[in-house]
């Protein structure tokens, strides 16, 4: 597997991602309806036109998606058990069509399960970037990861 047993993480360990993605008009659209969000200022050039962004912003959720994506081949490819949960996500600058985006990921807190022996909790700080180099998301994950002898 491509990802880290439990075991191998350390607090303070960072990922420069190599995987970049470049947003589009069709992603946007496509990700908003298909979740349901009907929001005018990810769907509407024309309404967007009128706001303080003279365009139309794109979907943060997908934006959040896309950040933690690109990270799970250096990190949890077929070592994590699930997520347990994200915290202190924040968009600090906006997201364009035509943005390119690319992760960068810190661990900031390694522990065992006191309840899954074998395995831990690795706590993770995904960052965003877009090609001017201004972060544009951040996030705190906490994942429930394999040891290498489970239980």
């Amino acid at each position: 597997m491509a990802g880290l047993y439990f075991e191998e993480f350390q607090v303070g360990q960072e990922f420069h991602h190599a995987f970049s993605r470049t947003v589009t008009e069709m992603d946007n659209t496509m990700f908003s309806l298909l979740t349901m969000n009907p929001q005018p200022l990810h769907i509407d050039a024309h309404f967007s036109e009128n706001t303080e962004f003279g365009q139309r912003l794109f979907n943060s959720i997908y934006t959040l998606g896309i950040m933690i994506g690109m990270s799970v081949y250096d990190t949890t490819l077929g070592t994590t058990i699930g997520n347990l949960g994200m915290t202190e996500v924040k968009f600090p600058k906006p997201v364009f069509h035509g943005d390119t985006l690319k992760a960068h990921t810190k661990v900031v807190g390694v522990r065992p399960s006191k309840s899954r022996p074998g395995q831990g909790i690795v706590e993770f700080e995904h960052t965003c970037t877009n090609q001017r180099d201004e972060v544009v998301a951040v996030c705190r994950r906490s994942g429930l990861m394999r040891g290498k002898k489970e239980g």
